[in-house]
C-alpha cells in the first residue's frame, strides 16, 4: 500500500519501504536474537556520534524524544544542582516547562527565535552564577530551523567546567555531530528524526564517567536514565520495561540504510539540497524565508505568510495535501508562519514536485518569466 501523501514535517516523517516491513514480524524482548540488535544498534549510534564506547555509551527511553529529555533533565542533576537554559524557541521552553514540573532549580537565558544562541552571553552568565551546574540547549531549535552554534557554546560550556546537555532531536545524524570531541556529556534525539526510523523511543548518547554519577538521583521510575541503562548492561539489550520491539527493528533497518546511502555526511547533503530548492523556488513564487540562509538548518524551513496574494493556511495545507505533500503549520507567537520539512526518504525530486505545486497554488507555473 503506497503512502497518500509525502510528509514534509520534521518527524515523524516519510519512511522507506524497507523500514516499514522491518516492522511485519513480532517479536519477544527476552530473546536474544533481539537483544542482540539492540546491543548493535547502541554501538552504531555512538559511531554516528564520532564517539568512543570506551569514553560513551549509548541508552534507549520508551516514548518520544521529550520523554528523553525529561528523563535526561530528571536524572542527571542533583538536588543541589542548578540548570541553565538556552533559550530560542518553542523546544528550549519546554526543558523549561520539564525544569518546573520537576522542581530543579533553573534560569533561562532566552533570545529572540530568530537570533542565534550567543556564546559570549552564556560565558558571562556562567561566570556570573557559580550555582549553575549544568546547561541545556537546542541544537536545532524547530519552531524555526535555526541551529545554534554547538561548537562555541560547547567550547564555552567545557571552559568553564560545566555538564552539558545537548538536544538533538532534528539534527543527530543528520548532520556531522562529534560528541566525544566537543566533550558532550548527554546528547538525546529520536528514532523517527535523521536516522529515519519511526516513533517509540528516544536515545541519548551518555559520557560514562557522568552517567554514573546518576545513580539514585533521578525523580522518577520509568525514566530513570541509571537504572534503564544498567539494565541493559547487566542484561546484554535488556530494557527494565516493554521495549518497542517492532520499532526497534525498523531502527536497525534504517541505520543500515544510513550507512548505505554513505553515512551523516551524505545525509546532510541531501538534505541541504532538498532545503535549497524549497527556498530558492518558493523565493521564486514570493514566499519568504523567516531566517537568513546563514541561520538556517537543513532540516526544517520556516516562511512568512504571503502578502502578495490572498493566503489562510488551511487552505494552503489542504490543498498541497490533496497533491499529495502535508506540511507543518508554524510555532511562533508573533509572526504568521508556515513549515516546510526536508527530512525523512524525501529527495530532490520531490522538492520540486513540491514546488511545482505551490507555484500552480499562486497562479504561476516555473515556466512563465
Amino acid at each position: 500500500m503506497s503512502n497518500p501523501y509525502l510528509l514534509l514535517t520534521p518527524g515523524p516523517l516519510s519512511t522507506t519501504s524497507t523500514v516499514k516491513e522491518a516492522m511485519l514480524k513480532d517479536w519477544c524482548t527476552w530473546d536474544h536474537e533481539y537483544k542482540a540488535i539492540v546491543e548493535q544498534i547502541r554501538l552504531q549510534l555512538l559511531e554516528v556520534g564520532c564517539a568512543s564506547k570506551e569514553h560513551y555509551t549509548a541508552l534507549f527511553m520508551q516514548g518520544s524524544g521529550t520523554f528523553g529529555i525529561e528523563a535526561t533533565i530528571g536524572s542527571v542533576i542533583p538536588s543541589n544542582g542548578k540548570l541553565l537554559i538556552l533559550q530560542n524557541g518553542a523546544y528550549g521552553k519546554r526543558i523549561e516547562e520539564i525544569a518546573n514540573v520537576l522542581k530543579i532549580p533553573h534560569l533561562s537565558l532566552v533570545f529572540e527565535a530568530n537570533t542565534q544562541v550567543d556564546p559570549q552571553a552564556v560565558e558571562r552568565k556562567l561566570v556570573e552564577d557559580k550555582a549553575i551546574t549544568h546547561v541545556a540547549m537546542v541544537h536545532c531549535e524547530t519552531t524555526t530551523g535555526i541551529l545554534n552554534p554547538l561548537e562555541a557554546v560547547m567550547d564555552v560550556i567545557k571552559r568553564n567546567n560545566r555538564i552539558a546537555i545537548i538536544d538533538a532531536m532534528s539534527s543527530f545524524g543528520g548532520i556531522p555531530i562529534e560528541v566525544e570531541q566537543l566533550q558532550i556529556d548527554f546528547i538525546i534525539s529520536s528514532a523517527n528524526k535523521c536516522i529515519q526510523g519511526v516513533p517509540g523511543f528516544s536515545f541519548i548518547l551518555c559520557k560514562r564517567d557522568e552517567l554514573i554519577k546518576c545513580k539514585g538521583k533521578a525523580r522518577s521510575l520509568s525514566l530513570d536514565l541509571y537504572d534503564q541503562w544498567e539494565t541493559m548492561e547487566k542484561d546484554a539489550g535488556k530494557w527494565r520495561f516493554t521495549s518497542p520491539t517492532h520499532v526497534v527493528h525498523a531502527f536497525a533497518q534504517a541505520l543500515k540504510e544510513l550507512d548505505e546511502e554513505g553515512g551523516v555526511e551524505a545525509r546532510h547533503a541531501r538534505y541541504r539540497t532538498n532545503q535549497q530548492i524549497v527556498v530558492e523556488e518558493l523565493t521564486q513564487a514570493g514566499f519568504t524565508a523567516y531566517l537568513p540562509r546563514e541561520l538556517q538548518s537543513p532540516f526544517i524551513t520556516t516562511f512568512l505568510y504571503p502578502t502578495h496574494i490572498p493566503f489562510a493556511f488551511e487552505h494552503f495545507y489542504n490543498f498541497l495535501k490533496s497533491a499529495g505533500f502535508v506540511i507543518y503549520p508554524g510555532k511562533l507567537t508573533d509572526a504568521n508562519v508556515f513549515r516546510i520539512g526536508n527530512i525523512g526518504d524525501v529527495h530532490a525530486k520531490d522538492m520540486e514536485r513540491l514546488s511545482e505545486q505551490i507555484l500552480r497554488y499562486v497562479g504561476v507555473t516555473k515556466y512563465e518569466n
